[in-house]
């Protein structure tokens, strides 16, 4: 068995108060799939006036199209 893969012989990490120690957030396999299938869901075209509302709304608070509907789909509530 190589030494160099034991648990024992492997330098301990620092780890701050919180960290629960567990894998990394990284998403793969099945949530990568679940995750950019959410990510095309939440970004598909809404109607045309749904767009036509929120363009008014972004240029209203100095915003792009794709900033405001951002901060729509992040905080889950209109600004």
């Amino acid at each position: 068995m190589d030494t160099r893969l034991r648990p024992d012989t492997l330098p301990l990490r620092e780890i701050g108060i919180g960290h629960n120690a567990g894998p990394p957030l990284a998403p793969s396999g099945w949530h990568l799939y679940a995750w950019k299938r959410a990510r095309a869901e939440a970004w598909k075209s809404p109607p045309v006036e749904v767009v036509r509302r929120r363009a008014k709304r972004a240029r209203e608070l100095g915003m792009t199209y794709k900033q405001y509907t951002l901060e729509i789909l992040e905080r889950g509530r209109y600004l």
